[in-house]
């Protein structure tokens, strides 16, 4: 596990902002960028994202990507669209349903137990935005912001070449608990701040349940060396084993 040197709280929390604010004003002017492409979902990580590329003043386009009306039914375009009318952010809306689906291997191969065909499905949605917010960004060149937090990556909670994908991660150092600290200072809806976290693979999906460990625990176990449950521990280390790969460079032969 990555050594992690800071920890964000409310009394330095506006000064990380600034810290972390500055360094993506700097990756935008290093690389020679227009500003920043950031995919939002109505969740607390990617607003945080998009209030700290405000502070950066860079300039920001917001690009949500439902399938079909899958974020309406959720509440999470409510959530969205909370956020867009609070800090008038400029954005693009794509459906990406008609692209996810057109990618659907149909029928599937024979004997693959259904839940690895269901999973394997719900991937396309976080590739197909990736792929989606990579085609913004170079027609206005831009880079991709990324939003997993350091409590995702512990137990590689991302979709590899999906939502892993991106060019600056400012969230990727920081615990669940610490994005909620930055939110609350920051501004963000309140609505945001306090709704379950999901990453919107299928209805009704929620981060914790489907991981069976909750984002505190996580937190623990970064801070600490432990969340104070040796099942707990051993769940978060068996994760963080069978998703290495997620984070390694790719393997070559030489």
């Amino acid at each position: 596990m990555e050594t992690k040197a800071f920890v964000i709280d409310e009394r330095n929390a506006a000064a990380y902002a600034g810290q972390i604010a500055e360094w993506i004003r700097e990756q935008v002017t290093t690389n020679g960028k227009n500003g920043v492409t950031l995919g939002v979902s109505g969740g607390v990580d990617s607003a945080v994202v998009a209030c700290l590329c405000r502070l950066a003043r860079v300039d920001l386009h917001l690009v949500i990507m439902p399938y079909g009306d899958d974020m309406e039914r959720a509440g999470h375009l409510a959530h969205v669209m909370e956020l867009i009318d609070a800090f008038h952010f400029p954005y693009h809306l794509f459906d990406i349903r008609p692209a996810v689906d057109a990618l659907v291997i149909t029928p599937a191969p024979p004997d693959v137990p259904a839940e690895q065909v269901a999973m394997s499905r719900a991937n396309l949605r976080p590739r197909t935005r990736m792929a989606y917010l990579y085609q913004l960004a170079q027609l206005e060149n831009r880079l991709v912001a990324g939003t997993g937090n350091l409590a995702e990556r512990t137990v590689g909670y991302f979709t590899k070449w999906g939502d892993g994908a991106c060019d600056l991660n400012p969230l990727a150092m920081l615990t669940k608990k610490e994005v909620y600290t930055l939110a609350r200072f920051l501004g963000v809806p309140a609505s945001i701040i306090n709704k379950r976290p999901s990453a919107g693979l299928w209805d009704g999906q929620a981060d914790e349940d489907e991981l069976g460990i909750t984002y505190a625990q996580i937190d623990d176990y970064i801070l600490n060396g432990t969340s104070d449950d040796p099942a707990i521990d051993e769940a978060i280390e068996r994760r963080a084993t069978l998703s290495a790969h997620k984070s390694e460079k790719i393997p070559i032969f030489e």
